[in-house]
């Protein structure tokens, strides 16, 4: 079993920048692929960014260039660091575990999940 923290959520403006942090408990945290997904009211849950192991990175369109996914496996965390946010990416935003490892983009592939942090932004 895996518990994920996510912490660093909050309100901001539009234009402004976040920081969120999942730490994680895992002892083969370095093994895995770690993802980021958002769900907003009344939308499905969507892919946001994912890395794997040796952090190679993949984001979602509607993201990249503004936001960017990294990890410390030392740590056993990993960041999302949200730029140039939109009245569009608030949401609550949760960070996920995929063992196997594929950094996949789908969420039915991720096997732990944390308990998610409310992004607002503002105009």
């Amino acid at each position: 079993q895996v518990q994920l923290v996510e912490s660093g959520g909050g309100l901001v403006q539009a234009g402004g920048s976040l920081s969120l942090t999942c730490s994680a408990s895992a002892r083969t945290f370095g093994n895995y692929a770690m993802g980021w997904f958002r769900q907003a009211p009344g939308k499905e849950r969507e892919f946001v960014a994912t890395i794997t192991w040796a952090s190679i990175t993949y984001y979602a369109d509607s993201v990249k260039g503004r936001f960017t996914i990294s990890r410390d496996n030392a740590k056993r965390t990993v960041y999302l660091q949200m730029n140039s946010l939109k009245l569009e990416d608030t949401a609550v935003y949760y960070c996920a575990v995929e063992a196997q490892g594929w950094a996949s983009q789908l969420s039915r592939d991720y096997d732990y999940w944390g308990q998610g942090t409310q992004v607002t932004v503002s105009s």
